[in-house]
């Protein structure tokens, strides 16, 4: 099927498989690993662990069709692209809306997982601070390189390394079958809300599946790093995870503010608090980086269809960025930093990420045979997975996104009727 959009200028063909496995995992590891664990135990309690392979499984799925429309509909927008191409001008808004709305809300989780590790007590003012001073720097053109990812990377994954060689070395970790073996069946909205919660903590790997441009042979590679990326950091969510849970305990985990800093005191080891402060730190300053790039972007490109007001579509004529647009996303995360805490904003974001990729499942459902489409089982599990967790993610937070979900649409049928 034609896409709308026109002949594009194709990137070189640079990255290699390292290339984008390291890609996947920076845009994966972010402040989810550091935060996303305490408000999960709420719901799973012991059975965490299987709420994150419940969790990984359906953002396997989300990535293959997501690789499948890219190499399709190679012109940036996502699922925003793949909703109006596949399915109609309607899904495609909704795609586009929802991702702007849950990612604001990750914006928020990141801003407010930098301040809980770096200066407790100090939460709002410090995570209004750093949502002020990236979104300054993005303002100016600032942009992640591929160098810089895997520095960041590199960094966070030796924290992490860190903490669970504490934790393991603490002696908690043989006591694993006395947490209950898995403790009481928390039940299904229970274990499946944690695991809508945990999918927070896997909404980067889609980065990869929109690399089709940039890397040498994109057929073999995408696959492959998805596979890596996505597999390499669920075992490594499944080991930290399972550590701090067993070291803290649910009750204490569930109240943590930063779960990793009390691991490893717990775990006997206060030296290494200023290394995972500093991790966290990193992981989330540089995701929030992204993030409120990739927001920016995605409201200017809706501005410019008319889909949201077309003033935000505006660039600057000297630093080249969609300016008003970065400035608005700065102005409603900062409000969503004062108004919620940490854990609505993650399930707040969950809920609006999970409704995307739905929309991205169910455009994969629509490719035909001579266009390389998945195995069906792919598109319907994770079609099928996206709707159930965010349907089993806590009440209010659902009838609050099916709210926010609504008034789009109301948006789209005003400008409808008025065209």
């Amino acid at each position: 099927m034609p896409t709308s959009s026109g002949a594009q200028a194709r990137p070189a063909r640079a990255l290699g498989t390292v290339d984008a496995v390291a890609i996947g995992a920076g845009a994966m590891l972010g402040a989810g690993v550091f935060s996303v664990f305490a408000p999960a135990v709420v719901g799973a309690g012991a059975w965490l662990p299987v709420a994150i392979l419940v969790a990984g499984a359906v953002a396997y799925c989300n990535a293959i069709s997501s690789a499948r429309l890219a190499a399709r509909h190679p012109q940036s927008g996502g699922a925003y692209v793949y909703g109006r191409e596949r399915l109609g001008e309607l899904w495609g808004y909704l795609a586009g809306w929802s991702f702007v709305v849950g990612k604001t809300a990750s914006c928020a989780a990141m801003a407010m997982t930098f301040a809980a590790y770096t200066l407790p007590g100090w939460e709002k003012p410090v995570a209004v601070a750093a949502v002020a001073a990236l979104t300054a720097l993005n303002y100016r053109g600032v942009r992640r390189s591929t160098f810089v990812v895997k520095i960041l990377l590199t960094a966070v994954l030796a924290v992490l390394l860190a903490v669970l060689v504490a934790m393991g070395a603490s002696g908690r970790l043989g006591a694993v079958l006395e947490v209950d073996g898995l403790g009481p069946w928390p039940g299904s909205f229970g274990l499946l809300g944690a695991a809508g919660m945990i999918f927070f903590a896997f909404a980067g790997y889609a980065r990869v599946a929109t690399l089709g441009g940039e890397v040498r042979d994109p057929a073999t590679t995408i696959p492959r790093a998805i596979t890596l990326s996505l597999g390499g950091v669920l075992v490594l969510y499944l080991a930290v995870g399972t550590g701090v849970l067993i070291v803290l305990g649910r009750e204490r985990l569930s109240e943590s503010t930063a779960p990793l800093v009390d691991a490893v005191r717990v775990a006997g080891f206060p030296g290494l608090v200023p290394l995972v402060v500093a991790g966290a730190a990193l992981a989330s300053l540089g995701a929030l980086l992204s993030l409120v790039l990739g927001v920016s972007r995605t409201t200017a490109a809706m501005a410019a269809d008319g889909h949201l007001p077309r003033c935000l579509g505006a660039v600057h004529t000297r630093y080249g960025v969609p300016h008003r647009a970065e400035v608005a996303v700065g102005a409603v995360v900062v409000a969503l930093v004062l108004l919620t805490d940490l854990r609505g904003a993650i399930a707040f974001s969950a809920f609006g990420v999970l409704v995307y990729y739905a929309i991205t499942n169910a455009s994969a459902l629509r490719l035909g045979p001579h266009e390389n489409r998945p195995p069906l089982l792919v598109p319907v599990s994770g079609l099928v997975g996206c709707v159930i967790l965010a349907c089993s993610l806590p009440l209010p937070v659902g009838a609050t996104g099916l709210a926010v979900l609504a008034a789009g649409a109301g948006l789209w049928w005003l400008r409808d009727q008025r065209r």
